[in-house]
């Protein structure tokens, strides 16, 4: 038997726009790879149909960002910051392969004028909105400090593959 592993890619991309105009002044990408482990875990144990457990769906899932630094590891539980925010899913958000592409999940939120307003040095896509929550995985990549009057969306696209 061969081994083949298995692995993901994580794209987090930020569309920046200042609420009194239509279009984005800027928008950032980076591609990433820190899935958490409580995050691949919770991941079977929904695959091997565990039941009581909360799935990342259009009612449960949110994207957290914050001013944390500290550097990505698989063993932490989510955000680090101290400044954190949590914000459901846009309409018709998660899209799963059907919609987004073989392999794939894309979450999307949308941050309004008065939320999120501090330094976006991490993102985290979670199962819930406080620290409780069960943490998919956590990026750290600053995206700039967002401002009362402007409108972020934040957008996180998990694909599985094959190296």
């Amino acid at each position: 038997m061969q081994d083949v592993n298995v692995g993901g890619l994580v794209k987090y991309r930020v569309i920046k726009r200042r609420v009194s105009e239509s279009k984005p002044y800027a928008i950032e990408e980076s591609s990433h790879n820190c899935f958490l482990i409580e995050g691949m875990n919770y991941m079977w144990r929904l695959i091997l149909g565990e039941s009581g457990l909360t799935p990342f769906d259009a009612a449960n899932a949110y994207i957290g960002v914050g001013d944390g630094t500290t550097a990505e590891n698989e063993s932490q539980t989510g955000l680090q910051g101290t400044n954190k925010y949590y914000k459901g899913m846009a309409t018709g958000y998660p899209k799963g392969p059907s919609e987004a592409g073989d392999k794939k999940a894309v979450f999307r939120a949308v941050f309004g004028a008065n939320e999120a307003n501090f330094a976006w040095n991490e993102v985290t896509v979670a199962n819930g909105n406080s620290d409780a929550a069960v943490n998919m995985l956590r990026i750290v990549a600053s995206k700039g400090t967002k401002s009362s009057g402007e409108e972020w969306t934040a957008e996180v696209e998990v694909q599985f593959q094959n190296p």
